[in-house]
Order: C-alpha cells, then structure tokens, then sequence
C-alpha cells in the first residue's frame, strides 16, 4: 500500500532520529463512504528519539481532519501496550477536529478508550503531549492527562469548548514554543532529559564544572545557575510567575528545579506541586531554592487548597529532596517549600538568610516597638531581631537548617547530596538478620 506525505506523517518523522522510525499498524485502516475510499487519520510507530526508544502517534489532519474513531483508538491503544512492555515514553501529537460524529457512541468510546490508556501509563512512562494544531473537546482533555504538553503560539488551539487565551498563561501548556521547530526540539529535548520509565535513572557523565559558583557577574544569583552548562527547561513559566519550576542536570543527575522568589500564590503553590509529584514518580530529585517574604493572601479562598497540595505532595514524594534557602524565608513559605519538616533530606540555608514566622520589620512593630528609642534606631532593633530569633544560624542550631553554606558553594554542596541520596531507599532496608558480635 502506498503511504503518502502528510502533514501528519512528517510530524512524526520530525520526532524520531533520521531514519529509525517504524509505523505500527500500517494497513489498518477505517473505510469510508465511497466505494475503496481508505484512510488512516491517526498514525503511530516508534523509533529512536536522541538514541533512545520512544513511542509515539499523531492525529493527521490531512486524513478526514485528524478525527478520531474506534479505528485510531486501537492502533493507540496496541502502541501504549507495547510500550509499557518496552519501558519507553510515548509522544501524542494532536492535531484534529474531535471524533467522526456520526459514529455516535462509538466515537465517544473511542476518546474513553485513549483516556484509560493514558492513565494506566502515568507514572510508568513518561507522557508527552505536543499540540501541533486544533485540540479541542475531549482531545483537550486527554492532551491534559499528559505529563508535559508542549504548545506552539499562534499555532496551538487547546481548549473544551471555548478560546482558552495564551496556553502558558492559565497553566494549560508547560512549554510555549514560538515555532513548530521550536516545539520538536523541546519534545526532543525532554525526551533526552527524562528516564525512559519509573524503574529507569536520567543520568549522563557531568559535563560542567560541579564546583562553579552560582554567583553571575552582576552579583545576581538566578535558578539556570544552578543546572550544568546553564541550561534548564522551564516549565509553566506564564503561570504563578513568583514560582520558577524546571526540569535541569546538575552533575549529570536530571532534577526538578523549584525556586520561589517573591510571595507565593496560589497558582504558583499548584504548579511546585505539579513538578513535586512528577518527579517523584520517576524518582528524579528535587532541588528548591527560597527566597520568600511569605505567602500572597489576596485570593484567600484558592490559597488553603493549593498550599495544602503543595505540602502533601512534597510529604508524599520518596524521592531525593534537597532544599537552600537564599536570602528570605517567612512564615508559611519557609515551611511548604521543601523544608526539613515537610521531609527534606537536606536542608541548607546561606550565612545571610533570614528565617522568621513573620517579617522582622513587622515583628519588631508587634513586640519589640519600645525597645526603639532616641538611642537606638528602628533599624538597629530590627537587626537585633533578625539575630536573635531570625537568622540561618538559630534555624540550624534548632535543626531545622542541616549547614551553613555560602552561595558560591551551594552547587557543589547540592550536587554532593545529590551524589549521596542517590541509592536513597524507601522504609527500613530489608535484612535477614543482624550481624552478631563476635
């Protein structure tokens, strides 16, 4: 049978390694209503992704519009089997005008039928969505039970049944690329960047400097200082703003970069959380950096719920957690950000940190007012404060800070515990019996 070039098929071979892509199910096909009519609106197959196997199927909207059916259900529904067996990602590219409607129910059954593939995958093989076009209805609803969707602006059309605006912005999309080349790289970027399954490591021989500073040349100390050769994948970076989440290498070790800067909302709280359980199901550690003045109380009502995902999901995670906080750290922003009580495995904090139940200025206004006289000013009384009962060394001395580590250190001393947490076992190891005394 002759396979022709289709939008959709030269999507497909844009993912794969030159070459190395094989199509799954190649003479299925729906038959439609003219006599020898055939198409094939979804295409699947795998191939070699940066060397490594990947899955992956595409709505072709070259075929009956990209539609889906029971036919293209099946053929989705034998790649996910397959892959789950080879321990190996799947990549969904979407690209299609809902479901043939006058299959009725069995159309219906058809988007059913993805779903339950896709969340029986999750949190064995990572799953990444690439909206290369219209992903409307229930087509949305399965990209959003992906891992990771990648968008394309002015391109992507990713919504249930109404314009949904800039995809980055309302969190629907966690990566906004500005061209579809944009788009296949950064599919093919975070395939290099993650295991192959939940049994796999994301790890390559370092290729920086394990002991650069963090410190750039203004002074300035920014999350990408931290991830080997300066390179990080930002994710949701039009949502929760004051919240930087990023899949990154740090001595060759793939982690989940969380840096909160400024008070945390509540979209900020729900996309830490995200990248929390996300990582923990495929056991990558998690690295966060704090610099907070506290919590934003201004939309109370979304607040308690998303602070309470984001601390369970980092109670929940069994997986390495590593924490610094660098510079301010207040009230419940110090507690939810990955701190020791939560179930950190490290915590770290600067010489100059500050680390209060509330900000000093306005503790000192509370209970310390008379202590401000004509002898000491209100900026003295405060800097006796942030030494009395606020700084890094208090917070270590009670146990809540495990070192005192000075910024330009602070990768080297993250990438040793990663290094130690590395074979990090979950409970009591399992033993036979002690060993007797002799």
């Amino acid at each position: 049978m002759e396979k022709q070039n289709t939008k959709g098929r030269e999507r497909m071979l844009s993912l794969f390694d030159a070459g190395t892509f094989v199509e799954m199910g190649a003479y299925i096909r729906r038959r439609g209503d003219k006599e020898n009519e055939a198409y094939d609106a979804v295409l699947t197959g795998y191939g070699s992704v940066g060397g490594k196997l990947a899955f992956a199927f595409v709505q072709d909207s070259d075929k009956n519009a990209g539609a889906l059916d029971s036919v293209g259900a099946e053929k989705i529904s034998r790649l996910y089997e397959q892959a789950v067996k080879s321990g190996a990602p799947v990549i969904g590219v979407f690209d299609g005008a809902g479901a043939v409607v006058y299959d009725g129910a069995s159309a219906l059954a058809a988007y059913g039928k993805v779903m339950k593939c896709v969340s029986d995958a999750s949190g064995i093989i990572p799953q990444i969505a690439y909206v290369s076009g219209v992903c409307l209805g229930m087509a949305a609803t399965v990209a959003a039970m992906f891992d990771i969707t990648v968008a394309v602006e002015n391109v992507s059309e990713l919504y249930v049944s109404a314009p949904a605006g800039n995809l980055d912005a309302n969190g629907m999309a966690a990566v906004y690329s500005e061209t579809e080349a944009d788009a296949v790289a950064t599919v093919r970027m975070l395939v290099d960047l993650l295991p192959r399954n939940n049994k796999d490591v994301a790890s390559v021989e370092p290729s920086d400097d394990v002991n650069r500073s963090v410190i750039g040349a203004n002074g300035d100390v920014c999350p990408a200082y931290f991830a080997d050769n300066l390179t990080v994948m930002n994710l949701y970076d039009g949502f929760g703003k004051e919240a930087t989440t990023a899949l990154a290498r740090m001595g060759g070790e793939t982690v989940g970069l969380i840096s909160l800067k400024g008070r945390l909302t509540a979209k900020g709280a729900r996309k830490a959380a995200k990248l929390v359980s996300f990582c923990d199901s495929f056991s990558l550690p998690v690295v966060t950096l704090v610099d907070s003045e506290g919590v934003d109380t201004a939309a109370d009502a979304e607040l308690a719920p998303a602070l309470g995902k984001l601390a369970k999901a980092y109670i929940t995670a069994t997986t390495a957690k590593v924490t610094a906080v660098m510079g301010k750290a207040y009230g419940a922003s110090f507690t939810l950000m990955g701190s020791r009580a939560l179930g950190a495995d490290l915590a770290l904090a600067t010489p100059e940190s500050v680390i209060s139940v509330m900000d000093p200025e306005a503790a000192v206004a509370f209970v310390w007012n008379d202590k401000i006289t004509t002898d000491k000013s209100r900026a003295e009384v405060e800097a006796e404060w942030k030494e009395t009962y606020a700084s890094a060394t208090i917070a270590a001395e009670s146990g809540d800070i495990d070192d005192i580590v000075p910024a330009e250190e602070l990768r080297a001393r993250i990438i040793s515990a990663l290094y130690m947490l590395a074979e990090k076992a979950d409970g009591t190891p399992d033993r036979k019996h002690g060993v007797p005394t002799l």
